[in-house]
């Protein structure tokens, strides 16, 4: 695996790629990488002959009093991952190679995608994920790029600016990887303690509630979201959402709208202690 810090020694490695007329596919990370990622990039070789992954945490994305500078960096720990996985280059820059100036041109995700959900509760968060995303595809070139569905709302805004901004490049989005328990595998997760750890799978089982609830046949969205909620909180969780959407365009169902269910997916963002999750799944 060759290891790129700059743009410029990237474009140069991948010139030879592109020349050869091989398929590049990409798979952008922040590090401190998980069974979840590393799933992403070998799925990523069934659909190139080239596989790029960067690793970049992205002060844009983070609001003030975040955990910017406590996100878990384990740069040679992951490089030994990425080696391990068949990876063919590594895009490792800096901020200063990144965002040598200010990055004032910006992407701006339409209100109603962004400011829902997490954007609700992370405000300028998509925007700071949108920008990124635009700017490592522009300067990787992929045909192919892949993304986990841990983070649905995140696809939607990728997928919506590839679409709205002609991207030629295919979005392939990747079921959630979990732990034998079912606690969805997040890079967070490590900041959990012993206790909270036993506690997280707790998430998922809620969320399977809700769909099973809908499954079988309950339509009163609000009560099953309440319901979900209240359980998290008597265990010591603080939600900030617990929320039934359509798939498309994560707006509410409403009442007089013929949804199928499999048209839904329920969404989930909690704090255990002083750790935030989130979760989704699919109806």
């Amino acid at each position: 695996m060759q290891v790129h810090p700059t743009i410029a020694g990237l474009r140069t490695a991948l010139q030879q790629a592109t020349q050869a007329g091989q398929k590049i596919a990409f798979v952008p990370t922040m590090g401190n990488l998980h069974d979840g990622h590393i799933a992403l990039m070998t799925e990523a070789r069934a659909h190139a002959e080239v596989v790029v992954a960067s690793i970049f945490v992205n002060r844009l994305q983070f609001r003030p009093g975040e955990d910017f500078d406590a996100y878990p960096r384990t740069f040679e720990a992951d490089c030994a991952r990425l080696r391990a996985a068949g990876v063919d280059h590594l895009f490792a820059p800096d901020e200063a190679e990144m965002y040598p100036q200010p990055q004032q041109y910006q992407i701006e995700p339409p209100p109603e995608q962004q400011s829902i959900l997490e954007g609700e509760f992370r405000p300028g968060h998509f925007r700071g994920v949108a920008t990124v995303v635009a700017k490592l595809f522009n300067i990787v070139q992929p045909q192919v790029a892949l993304f986990g569905k841990k983070d649905f709302q995140q696809v939607m805004v990728i997928k919506n600016m590839v679409r709205e901004m002609a991207f030629s490049i295919d979005i392939i989005d990747s079921p959630t990887i979990r732990a034998n328990d079912g606690l969805a595998l997040s890079s967070r997760n490590g900041y959990l303690s012993a206790e909270e750890r036993a506690e997280a799978p707790r998430l998922a089982r809620e969320l399977k509630k809700v769909v099973t609830a809908i499954r079988g046949g309950n339509r009163d969205y609000s009560s099953l979201e309440s319901a979900a909620k209240q359980a998290l909180t008597a265990h010591g969780w603080v939600p900030d959402y617990v929320a039934i959407r359509r798939k498309s365009d994560l707006q509410s169902p409403s009442a007089h709208e013929s949804v199928l269910v499999e048209n839904l997916v329920v969404l989930a963002a909690a704090k255990l202690g002083s750790t935030r999750l989130i979760d989704n799944m699919e109806v």
